[in-house]
C-alpha cells in the first residue's frame, strides 16, 4: 500500500426526493451496475409502499430498521499459535451503517415472488419491528461475540 496517496473520502450528496444523507447511501448500495435511477425508483416506491401499509413517516421507519438492524459487536478471525479465534470486535460507526445496509438488501434480494420495492418494504418494516431476516443476522453475529467473549484478550485495538 502506497504511503503517498491517502485515501479521500468521497463527498455522498443528500438524495433528491427527501433530502436524507442515509437514503442516499443505501440507494448506492441497492444499485446494480451503475444504474442509479433504477435504484432510485425501486427505494422510493419501496418508502411509498411503507407510507401506504404503516401509515407513518417512511423515512422515519426507514432509519428505525437501519438502526436496528446495525451491529454493535462483530467477530473476526485470528491465527494465534497455530489455531484460529474468534476474536470479538466493537463495530465502528460508518461499517455498522454500511452492514445494516447489506444485510437489509440481501435479504430482501433472497425472497421470491414479488418485485424488489415490495420485498425490500417488508424487510424494512419487519426490521423497524425487530424482525425478519437482517435483524436475525444481527442477532446471530452478537451471538457469536458473545460466545468469542473469552477470546477478547487477544484484540489488538
Amino acid at each position: 500500500m502506497s504511503r503517498k496517496n491517502r485515501f479521500r473520502k468521497i463527498e455522498i450528496r443528500p438524495d433528491p426526493k427527501y433530502q436524507n444523507l442515509l437514503i442516499s447511501k443505501f440507494v448506492n448500495r441497492l444499485m446494480l451496475g451503475g444504474k442509479k435511477s433504477v435504484a432510485q425508483k425501486i427505494i422510493y416506491s419501496a418508502l411509498d409502499v411503507i407510507k401506504e401499509k404503516a401509515q407513518k413517516d417512511p423515512v422515519e421507519i426507514f432509519e428505525g430498521a437501519i438502526k436496528r438492524v446495525s451491529p454493535v459487536l462483530e467477530v473476526k478471525a485470528k491465527r494465534i499459535g497455530g489455531a484460529n479465534y474468534q476474536i470479538p470486535y466493537e463495530v465502528r460507526g460508518e461499517r455498522r451503517e454500511a452492514l445494516a445496509c447489506r444485510w437489509i438488501i440481501e435479504a430482501a434480494r433472497s425472497k421470491k415472488g414479488k418485485s424488489m420495492a415490495d420485498k425490500l418494504a417488508l424487510e424494512l418494516m419487519a426490521a423497524s419491528k425487530g424482525e425478519g431476516h437482517a435483524y436475525k443476522k444481527k442477532e446471530d453475529t452478537h451471538r457469536m461475540a458473545e460466545a468469542n467473549k473469552a477470546f477478547a484478550h487477544y484484540a489488538r485495538y
